[in-house]
């Protein structure tokens, strides 16, 4: 003899199973597979590939730069106080040093070669600047950038605003 359950009472006996399986830890355990916490190396080292190490053209003092997003926004002028996004990593081995977003100082206030090379930009723009350590940081060095580091930036020129 065969028997028939009412579809209601399918349902039931469904959502029972179903509702069993949720609670019991037995059955869930052996359901998923555990995942296990994978652990981030802290400080994270982030590696700039040696093509956006390079630039193309170079200015009467050395200081190396390549336009990756020209624009025709005003240029900054004297100390004027510029507002950027930038990213510094090393030229040798392309190692992040230092990175910001709207970081705001004077024009004259940072290495020579971040002088320069800002004084090139129309806001707006995106440049790669690539500094000999004579216009950097020299035979001193400074925090994690060693003595007589080439050094690369990448800046966008957010803003510029003329020095009061």
């Amino acid at each position: 003899m065969t028997r028939t359950i009412a579809p209601s009472a399918r349902f039931a006996l469904c959502s029972t199973l179903l509702a069993a399986v949720a609670v019991s830890p037995v059955l869930a355990k052996t359901a998923r597979p555990a995942i296990q916490p994978q652990v981030i190396a802290l400080p994270l080292k982030q590696i700039i590939p040696p093509a956006q190490r390079l630039c193309t053209a170079r200015t009467a003092s050395g200081l190396g730069y390549r336009a990756l997003r020209p624009t025709s926004g005003p240029l900054p002028v004297g100390d004027a106080t510029v507002t950027v996004h930038y990213i510094g990593y090393l030229a040798l081995t392309g190692e992040v040093f230092d990175q910001g977003m709207d970081a705001s100082f004077p024009m004259k206030g940072v290495i020579p070669g971040f002088s320069e090379g800002l004084a090139l930009m129309n806001e707006g723009s995106i440049y790669r600047f690539c500094i000999p350590a004579r216009l950097g940081y020299g035979a001193k060095g400074t925090g994690p950038i060693p003595a007589n580091a080439d050094l690369v930036f990448q800046v966008q020129l957010v803003a510029a605003k003329a020095a009061s």
